[in-house]
Formats: C-alpha cells, structure tokens, sequence
C-alpha cells in the first residue's frame, strides 16, 4: 500500500464481486472515469454486472470456492486485463488477508485496508485483545485458555458459570450470524457447544469459538468509519441494524431513532480510537451492541463496505465508494470531523428472493420487474426483467433506500415505494417489509434486535402472494360490474331507460 508520501493513480479498476455491489462499484469507478473490468462465474454469464462493465473475464464455474473465491483466476483476470486496483465489495473476498497479499504482489492496489488490519480485526478474539488494549469497551467476555478459545465443552462451561448465563458463543474466525448461539441455562450449553464449533467449521474452517455475555434486548448499533494514508480518521456517525432475523440484517436506517447526540459522540470517538488501534485505511465498521441503558460495547469490525452503506451517503451526502478509490490512491480525507454533519433520514431495505415467512431462498426467473421512483428513492440492483436468481449465491435482489427530511417522512416514503414494488416469477419478502413499515412499534421507532420475534404473530402471518392478490381483485371487480349491470334499469326500445334514481329527480325504478 502507498505511504502518506506516495501516490498511485488508478485508471482501471477490477471488481471482484457480483450482484449490487458489483453494479454499484462499477457505477462509481466510471464517474470518476476508471476504465472497468468484470468477472463471472458461469452461472453470472448474462448478470447485470458483467453487461455493464467495459471488459469482463470468466473466472470458474458456480460454485463460490472455484470463481469468486478464487483468488488466483481473479489476479490472472486482473492481469490479463491490465488493471490497475481491485476492489473486493463486500463478502467473498473483502475480508481475506491473503487476498490483499496477493494483489500487493501482483502489483495491484486493493481498495481497502492492510493485510495486517484485517488479520487483527477479523480474528474476533484478537480484535477483543486490541480493543481492550485500546480501551475500547467490549462485552464481558472470555477468550479461553491462552485467548485461543474452548477445545473441550467443560472449560467453556465454567467460563459460562464465571460469566452469568445467559451466554453467545461465537466463532472467532468469522461473523455474520454463523457460528454463533445463545444458550441461557447450563443444561444447554453442551448442545449449544457443539452446534456453534460444527458451524464455525463449515463456515470459516476454524471450529475456534470463544464466550461473550449476552446483553438482553440491546440495539445493534453500527458506526462508519474512514481513514487515509495519511493517519486521518473520522466517523460518518452511526446505522441502526436491529431488525435482524437469524442475526442477519434485514432493514437498516440512520441516525437511529434511540441514539441521541451525546451517545453519537460517545461511540463515534470510540470507534475512531478502535480504527486508529490498527491503522486502519479506507472504509470501515464498528458495530457495537447498545443495552437499554444506553451503555455500549463493542462486538466487531468490519473490514470492508458495509451492505448498508447507502444510508449513510443519504444522510451525509458523500459517495463512500470514491472516497475509497480516493484514499486507495494516496489522497487525504477532503474533510475534517467537525465538516460532517447528519441531514434528515433513511430507511434501507434489503429485497431478497425469498420466501417472505420463512426466509427461505427462492431462485428462479424474474418474469416482472417494475421498480419504484420518485424523490429520495435509490434502488441499488443487481437484477433485471428475464434474469435468473440462481440458487448458488445470496438472494438479494436489491437494497430500496429512501431519505426523508425526518424519519416520519422516510418511513412514509418507504411505505409508498414498497408498495409500488413489484417483481413477478419468484417469491420475495417484499410483503414482509410492507407489514414492517405499518407496525405501529417499528413506525415509532421502538425496536431492538428481538423485534422480528415479538413481532412475528404480524409479520410473519401467511400472505396472499401478490399475483394471486391481483387475480382475486379482478374477479371481485367483474362480480361487482355484473351486480351492477343487474341493478339498472332496463333498456327501452329507442335505447334510452325508464327512470330510475340514477337520475336526479326520477323516482326508483321498481322493476316489473
């Protein structure tokens, strides 16, 4: 990576990535004028990204671990290219030191941080380790014999009853909700030991887990930072992401409607302090559980673009994707923390292929897609009309963000542009976010993470799928059109009718 002292211009940029973000990176690289470059699996042959791209390369087939994991294909597609930077997105490879190595070596530059940032914040317990040295507050934990976790089920058990139950375990190699359970009693804990490490293995090849305590009903609080090359950090103030199910995200708004400015201060500083621990260059995360008390502990970082970041540049009103392409390239940050301000609000919804009840994927072909528009509506896609949603990736559709001069706006905004939503061929948990945006305790901004939950009676209530909604109106209206044709008076012979009180002044027609 360049030091403050250098810089390195970039002219094309490789995307290594698919679906939204993908657009999404490509859209900003051509307004900054880079040329762009692509690449695909072969179940992304005809995906929205590679047709918008000035080049693109294929790199394996479907499956992730032989195309968009594969960090060889994606350096010889960079090569064979002649690119300049790659940037990673978000998932896949975004998160890998090796990656980043492996670009350094090619010569590219990686839009993103070091190799060494991400090897200390994604190692959940070395960032606890880092963060406590930073005095940064985390959640009352332990990080297991030698901080390399629980081998065996009986020392993670006493350091349960040393804790309090109840008790996260969680993967250390990993986030995102895998490899992690909530156990509130001892007589579960071996079940829930055994259940996380199997996960944790699956998801990240390391069966390493640690112990956190579990904070009851908190709000899962997130705040943005950014950093340069030239020791610059700054924070884009906070998202709210407590509407979660499965402890994966699914609505995301800023400012959140419980943080008051003392707090944002409070954890804005804080996550500055953590960002500036490491080192830490270009964008960023620190999400942090919030309790109701309003004291705060910090859970992870996040070394890439967030999902979410969109409603961040609403209230901001910067495009954090320049901003990287800016830092990866030498420039200072343009603005200091006291330039920054919040304007109004925004609501993020992510449209996945799913069932809306049981988020279940849904893969298939889009026969429809009629997106909503207006003021203040961004619709980050990665899909078009005729495209298929294979069932090898995640099944985002694409991120609805809205913005509002208040929340009460946004949240009236989002509720007219979900309804003007519509996509036709598969099923999607559209009908979900339309309850979300109508129950009264999400509407007054009264939520944390166990709102999907206690909520559930409502919004995840069986639904009437949109087309047959439509078919049910249509007979409703011909029933009501044949009712009415019953109803009126009839014809006479010079094509006119008896009077009726259809018409002023006439008396009702009785019929013979």
């Amino acid at each position: 990576m360049p030091s403050s002292r250098e810089f390195r211009p970039i002219r094309k940029v490789l995307v290594a990535n698919r679906g939204e973000i993908a657009v999404r990176v490509l859209r900003a690289c051509r307004e900054l004028g880079m040329a762009t470059v692509a690449v695909y699996s072969e179940a992304d042959r005809a995906a929205l990204h590679v047709r918008m791209a000035d080049e693109a390369y294929p790199i394996g087939p479907p499956p992730a671990l032989h195309s968009y994991l594969n960090i060889e294909r994606i350096i010889e597609a960079a090569r064979r290219a002649g690119a300049d930077a790659i940037h990673p997105g978000y998932g896949f490879l975004s998160e890998r030191a090796a990656f980043v190595r492996a670009c350094e070596a090619a010569g590219l530059v990686f839009i993103g941080p070091s190799a060494e940032a991400m090897d200390t914040m994604g190692d959940k317990v070395r960032a606890r380790r880092a963060m406590e040295a930073a005095g940064v507050p985390v959640v009352p934990g332990d990080n297991g014999s030698g901080e390399r976790g629980f081998p065996t089920v009986e020392e993670a058990l006493q350091a349960a009853r040393r804790i309090g139950f109840p008790v996260l375990l969680k993967a250390a190699a990993g986030g995102g909700g895998r490899g992690m359970r909530l156990c509130d009693s001892e007589a579960r804990f071996a079940a829930a030991y055994d259940s996380a490490r199997r996960e944790a293995k699956a998801a990240f090849g390391d069966d390493t887990v640690y112990l956190e305590k579990a904070v009851v009903r908190p709000r899962h609080i997130e705040i943005q930072v950014f950093g340069d090359h030239h020791g610059n950090h700054v924070y884009l103030f906070e998202r709210d992401c407590s509407v979660q199910r499965r402890n994966q995200k699914v609505i995301e708004e800023a400012p959140s409607p419980f943080v008051d400015a003392r707090l944002r201060q409070q954890m804005g500083e804080v996550a500055v302090r953590a960002a500036k621990a490491v080192g830490y260059v270009g964008a960023g995360t620190c999400e942090f559980l919030v309790a109701e008390d309003r004291s705060f502990y910090f859970l992870e970082m996040n070394t890439r673009l967030q999902v979410e970041h969109p409603v961040t540049e609403m209230v901001t009103g910067l495009d954090l994707v320049h901003l990287q392409i800016q830092v990866a390239q030498g420039h200072p940050l343009p603005f200091r923390q006291e330039d920054l301000a919040l304007r109004g609000a925004a609501i993020e919804c992510r449209v996945y292929a799913e069932d809306p009840v049981r988020f279940l994927p849904s893969p298939g072909r889009i026969t429809l897609l009629r997106t909503p528009g207006g003021p203040y509506v961004r619709d980050d896609s990665g899909v078009y009309e005729g495209m298929e949603i294979t069932p090898f990736y995640d099944p985002m559709i694409s991120k609805l963000v809205v913005w509002g001069g208040c929340r009460a706006e946004a949240v009236a905004r989002m509720r007219r542009a979900l309804d003007e939503y519509r996509i036709g061929g598969i099923k999607t948990n559209l009908p979900f976010h339309r309850r979300v945006m109508r129950e009264p305790d999400f509407v007054r901004g009264q939520y944390d993470t166990g709102y999907i939950e206690a909520h559930k009676a409502v919004l995840l209530a069986p639904y009437v799928p949109e087309e047959a909604s439509l078919e049910l109106a249509a007979q409703a209206a011909a029933i009501h059109a044949a009712a009415l044709r019953e109803s009126l008076p009839p014809r006479r012979a010079d094509g006119g009718t008896e009077p009726s009180a259809w018409r002023a002044g006439w008396p009702g027609w009785r019929g013979r």
